[in-house]
């Protein structure tokens, strides 16, 4: 692993997030940080057991499961979710649509999450569209970032929730804004106030013009990590200081953009 020299370090990040479906997540050894967590893709971009294995004698490694989707259910087809290694952590999610088929997505989510924290008491619980039910469960919440991210963490703990909170943005170590724009625009123009302040058809990379570049450029503050890597440590202290333990970066510029 590299020294604390890397730009991940100087950014204050204390894991990263890694889609298996752009790179081998076996690349993330290089990457010195302490938590490393494997998004899901489809079971098509499903890590082997061995790739799973290899990265945690490295970190704390832990997979997203998506509890309503085949082979991760915990009250059907739990086959993949079963066959993951004993050294590999989860985070159990209701799951993104997109992944899920029909069926799926009408499975309730409470019971599922229920029943796999019953069995893995050391999971995460992703937040995203079932905050009341995640929250519920009493397990480390792994809260997407928003523009009331840090307002939400001081009200959580100071209605008494002790436990621990990871939070996962986006991260684009530059002040580049045509950079930023090309890597996460797209992104962050899938959030729900971002999309309705768009003009409509607007491009949301780097070619975005006038008003939707403002509003792009604005909400990449709002649901992103970006800027230089002290600009980007202030936001990771803050978050801190409001109330979560961990700050999980996705390196939306890919994974040597943490190690300059």
């Amino acid at each position: 692993m590299l020294t604390s020299t890397a730009a991940v370090a100087r950014a204050g990040l204390d894991g990263i997030a890694v889609k298996p479906a752009e790179c081998d997540v076996l690349d993330a050894r290089d990457v010195p940080v302490d938590t490393v967590t494997v998004d899901y893709e489809g079971r098509d971009h499903l890590p082997s057991a061995e790739a799973l294995e290899a990265l945690a004698r490295t970190a704390d490694v832990r997979v997203t499961a998506p509890v309503r989707a085949d082979g991760f259910d915990p009250l059907g087809d739990d086959s993949l979710l079963s066959a993951l290694p004993e050294t590999v952590g989860r985070v159990f999610v209701a799951g993104h649509p997109a992944y899920l088929t029909e069926a799926e997505r009408e499975r309730a989510v409470a019971p599922r999450l229920g029943a796999a924290l019953q069995a893995t008491p050391g999971a995460w619980v992703g937040t995203e569209s079932v905050e009341r039910v995640a929250m519920a469960t009493g397990a480390t919440q792994y809260d997407l970032l928003s523009r009331t991210t840090e307002r939400e963490l001081r009200a959580i703990r100071a209605a008494g929730f002790t436990g621990e909170i990871a939070v996962y943005a986006p991260t684009v170590l530059t002040d580049d804004e045509d950079a930023v724009l090309d890597a996460v625009g797209a992104y962050i123009s899938r959030r729900r106030p971002v999309s309705r302040a768009l003009p409509e058809g607007a491009p949301v990379d780097s070619t975005a013009k006038g008003r939707a570049r403002e509003v792009l450029l604005a909400a990449a503050d709002d649901y992103a990590l970006v800027g230089t890597d002290r600009e980007v440590a202030a936001r990771t202290d803050a978050l801190r200081e409001a109330g979560a333990t961990t700050v999980v970066g996705y390196p939306a510029q890919g994974l040597e953009s943490l190690l300059e």
